[in-house]
């Protein structure tokens, strides 16, 4: 080979090499503009401190990959309104053995408000004192100990599936509903339809329960499209519906943690609904939740870890 043909492949092999280098950059430059994005919005945007939990005893806990009890708010937040805690579940996490339990409080639950010195509908306590005395007041309810909240304001989801460009999930129920029909089966919907699918309750059989599930189908189709590579280029509009409406007391740290050490958690979940009698007082209607059923859920929770 001649010193101009072996000048002409070096001069190839440098450009190749220049070019790999500049794709690794601008890859490697993307990857930390959506890293440092992402942890800002978690940061300053998501992150609301509440003095109802111990951060620094749930970061011990974590650090050991002890179970967590986390409170989830769904929160129907109108323009103009303080908004209401429509969905209250307590999620426990149980690494060790790959397990998750959901326990559904229904919103009409009568008991202490923590903080206000009364007794009413368990929802009112977000209306009145925000994620704290949500937090006070669960705690109270259950006996038991929470490490971490996060709230959704359910506005937010017509956003949020939008953000992703619609959202695909299975009805086994046909309604209609805010002047949208919904039929049984594989269904596609906008922002505007996940809202009127989810916000459906008095024409189901189930009522919340039922309610309850389609809003799980909302959230998981917004999670499968996010994750898939069509999503991507959407990050930031996703970032910035999520600094809008979604706001917890883990930081950046934290969700970095979870991801890493209680994913596995979400491969078995058991789900438990809070039972009770409806019954009128004056002229509102309250669920009463028997104190043998409170120390069910109590124990379900507590033990849940120990339990197999």
């Amino acid at each position: 080979m001649g010193r101009i043909e072996k000048r002409k492949k070096n001069r190839w092999w440098k450009i190749t090499l220049l070019v790999v280098g500049l794709v690794v950059l601008v890859g490697g430059l993307y990857a930390y503009s959506v890293y440092s994005d992402v942890k800002h919005t978690v940061n300053e945007d998501l992150h609301e401190s509440v003095t109802s939990i111990d951060n620094k005893v749930t970061k011990e806990k974590v650090e050991e990959k002890e179970p967590l009890n986390v409170l989830l708010l769904g929160v129907d937040e109108r323009q103009g309104d303080v908004g209401r805690s429509d969905t209250m579940i307590v999620m426990t996490l149980d690494p060790d053995n790959d397990r998750m339990q959901m326990v559904s409080i229904p919103r009409d639950t009568r008991t202490e408000i923590i903080g206000r010195g009364t007794v009413e509908k368990i929802n009112h306590s977000y209306a009145y004192g925000g994620s704290n005395m949500a937090v006070d007041t669960v705690e109270n309810f259950l006996d038991i100990e929470l490490d971490y909240f996060v709230r959704v304001n359910m506005e937010g989801l017509k956003q949020l599936v939008d953000a992703v460009d619609g959202i695909t999930v299975n009805n086994n129920l046909a309604f209609k509903n805010g002047g949208h029909q919904f039929d049984e089966g594989e269904l596609e919907l906008n922002g505007e339809e996940a809202l009127a699918f989810v916000r459906m309750r008095k024409q189901d059989p189930k009522g919340d329960i039922g309610r309850n599930e389609r809003q799980r189908q909302v959230i998981e189709g917004v999670i499968n499209k996010g994750a898939s590579f069509g999503g991507v280029s959407k990050i930031n509009d996703i970032l910035e519906v999520l600094g809008n409406n979604v706001s917890t007391n883990m930081d950046f740290s934290d969700m970095r943690s979870l991801v890493t050490d209680y994913s596995s958690a979400r491969k078995n979940t058991e789900t438990y609904q809070i039972t009770g009698n409806g019954k009128f007082i004056g002229d509102l209607w309250y669920l009463i939740v028997p104190e043998e059923e409170v120390e069910k859920a109590h124990e379900m929770i507590t033990n849940f870890p120990s339990k197999q």
